[in-house]
């Protein structure tokens, strides 16, 4: 398949993703070893002290890491095996945008970090992940193939 017909298809994997009806409004636009996903941020996304919960940071930046190394994998679904979090500074408004960088591949795992910003460009954000293939073809999952 063409990298381009598989970037889009993972695109409209993440959105169709039962997940997503939480973050409504977010995107995703994915390319070599690449994503980037952006979320404008409402208050449902709050704490008790009025700023992002760090299970938004969390998803984002484990989506933003996931999709750059699923770009390369045309065959089976990956799964996140483990993910390191770094929260930086609280958010409580504007729109984040999270990008993902593919780091390393090996026989079985992946590396791949991503970095979160504010709608200023600052870091309010980082992670490394591993991910590893699963056995689950991609043409198996609804939202990808059709």
């Amino acid at each position: 398949m063409e990298a381009a017909a598989h970037y889009r298809r993972l695109e409209r994997l993440y959105h169709r993703a039962n997940v997503q009806e939480l973050f409504n409004g977010s995107s995703i636009r994915i390319s070599h070893s690449k994503s980037e996903l952006t979320l404008p941020v409402a208050s449902k996304y709050f704490h008790g002290a009025n700023a992002i919960h760090g299970a938004v940071y969390f998803k984002l930046l484990d989506d933003a890491a996931y999709f750059a190394v699923a770009s390369v994998v045309q065959d089976v679904f990956i799964v996140t095996s483990s993910f390191q979090l770094n929260l930086l500074r609280p958010v409580a408004g504007g729109t984040l945008k999270a990008v993902g960088t593919l780091r390393s591949i090996s026989k079985s795992l992946f590396v791949a970090e991503a970095t979160l910003y504010n709608e200023r460009g600052k870091e309010v954000a980082f992670g490394t992940g591993q991910f590893m293939r699963t056995t689950q073809p991609l043409e198996s999952l609804e939202g990808y193939a059709d």
